[in-house]
């Protein structure tokens, strides 16, 4: 019973009213442009588009400029990066590709109020920010297959009492977080008043991988219906729930995480990096949290940038997938029983070993038989890192300061599932957007040795 009024407290609280849609394409003709889709991109077909929001404090310029702002160097960033403004297709070989041509629509642009909600609402930790959050974004439950008919880029800028809300949805069988955060920072660039963008994107993703792999996926019947019933404990709200929550780790906090797990040197190794500290600690606590049997299961993941791991190395400036899931699993009861340099010292084997050979390896076995990766796949127990505190996700000033706060939206979220933001207050802090079920999220909460608390 408190469940449904608790939700219906949440509907009367969000009311978003849409105020214009349109599409905005490259300001200049490109004519027409196509772009296979490589072994890299493909496996994410089935997820859904990858959502960001970014809350920004208004006050500064009239609503209607700041939209016009907007739209304008959304135009001019596109030409750049075209791909963006295309859609996904299908060459007569049957293999996905982007496709753009000047007569497309180009990227959904929608301009929504919701004067009701101030900042201060959406910058609770707690999930109750959460269900407001989620109105503020686009292409809820979008799968990125989807991209065949839809823009492969949705914004909406909506107006809040006291700021503005910038939610976009990126197509994430095109792109992965690096290249997501280096059209941000370029789109805020021109925003700003820059006549060109400071890096360009290398848009040749053959040259990472060649190989043209057939998929036979359809829309709507097969992929939705597939997705939903792989997924059926993500993509239903019924139980068990997830609750999502933001843990701020401040830099004294991430330097003693990371000083303490490296003031026992192993013998000759190499020490344990900020990431590999932050996810052991992350790891561990989530375990506890779950209260696993000593024998069950438990994975590791982290979606890790390749682009200097591949051979030969691909720029920074790489636009496309460039990413692929490392593992690591052990016993619950073995994670606990030993001091946490044993469970960073798997985390860390299992990324220095993916070099090159094995990103080949892994691809060529994925070619020989392509599999849609679904949320389950991440792992039994699993807590799968996302995001990376390296994007200067901060930094996106479109000409009225930085942002308050970045957050992911509700898309591609499953128990395990933590991203990881730079923490607002810049340097080594660190933001952990962690979704739970409801049990293991409680214990989290009052699990002293994770929140760095002293009793």
């Amino acid at each position: 019973m408190a469940a449904s009024s608790e939700v219906a407290k949440e509907d009367q609280m969000v009311k978003v009213q849409v105020l214009s849609k349109a599409h905005v394409k490259p300001k200049k003709p490109l004519g027409r442009r196509e772009c296979q889709l490589v072994t890299f991109d493909l496996p994410y077909i089935a997820f859904y588009y990858n959502q960001k929001l970014l809350i920004y404090k208004g006050g500064h310029t009239e609503f209607e400029d700041i939209v016009e702002k907007l739209k304008d160097g959304l135009g001019g960033v596109l030409e750049d990066f075209y791909q963006l403004a295309g859609k996904l297709g299908k060459d007569e070989d049957g293999v996905f590709r982007v496709e753009y041509d000047d007569d497309m629509d180009g990227v959904e642009v929608v301009a929504a109020a919701a004067e009701e909600i101030e900042i201060a609402d959406l910058m609770v930790e707690e999930e109750e920010g959460t269900a407001k959050l989620k109105e503020l974004v686009p292409y809820n439950a979008i799968l990125n297959l989807e991209g065949l008919h839809r823009p492969l880029l949705a914004v909406q800028v909506t107006k809040l009492r006291d700021g503005l809300a910038v939610g976009c949805a990126f197509n994430h069988a095109i792109l992965d977080g690096t290249s997501t955060w280096h059209f941000m920072s370029s789109w805020s660039e021109i925003c700003r008043g820059s006549s060109t963008i400071s890096v360009p994107p290398f848009l040749e993703r053959t040259k990472a991988r060649s190989t043209r792999v057939k998929i036979n996926m359809q829309l709507p019947s097969d992929a939705s219906q597939n997705a939903t019933s792989a997924n059926d404990d993500v993509t239903k709200p019924d139980p068990p729930p997830l609750r999502e929550k933001i843990f701020r780790f401040s830099e004294s906090a991430i330097d003693q995480i990371k000083s303490k797990l490296n003031s026992n040197p192993s013998d000759g190794s190499k020490p344990f990096s900020t990431f590999q500290s932050l996810s052991t600690h992350v790891w561990r606590a989530v375990t506890r949290a779950r209260q696993l049997k000593p024998e069950d299961y438990t994975a590791f993941t982290v979606f890790a940038d390749c682009r200097r791991r591949v051979d030969p190395p691909m720029p920074e400036s790489y636009f496309g997938n460039l990413i692929q899931a490392i593992f690591t699993v052990t016993a619950a009861g073995l994670l606990s029983a030993n001091p946490p340099e044993f469970a960073a010292t798997l985390i860390q084997k299992a990324i220095q070993m993916h070099d090159s050979k094995v990103i080949d390896g892994r691809n060529k076995e994925w070619e020989s038989n392509p599999v849609i990766f679904q949320f389950k796949d991440a792992g039994v127990n699993c807590v799968a890192v996302g995001s990376s505190p390296r994007f200067k996700v901060y930094e996106v000033d479109f000409g009225w300061g930085k942002p308050e706060s970045v957050r992911s939206g509700s898309n591609n979220k499953f128990d395990g599932m933590v991203y990881l933001y730079q923490g607002k207050s810049g340097g080594r802090s660190i933001d952990v957007e962690i979704s739970l079920v409801a049990n293991a999220m409680e214990n989290l909460e009052k699990d002293k040795e994770f929140l760095m608390e002293h009793s």
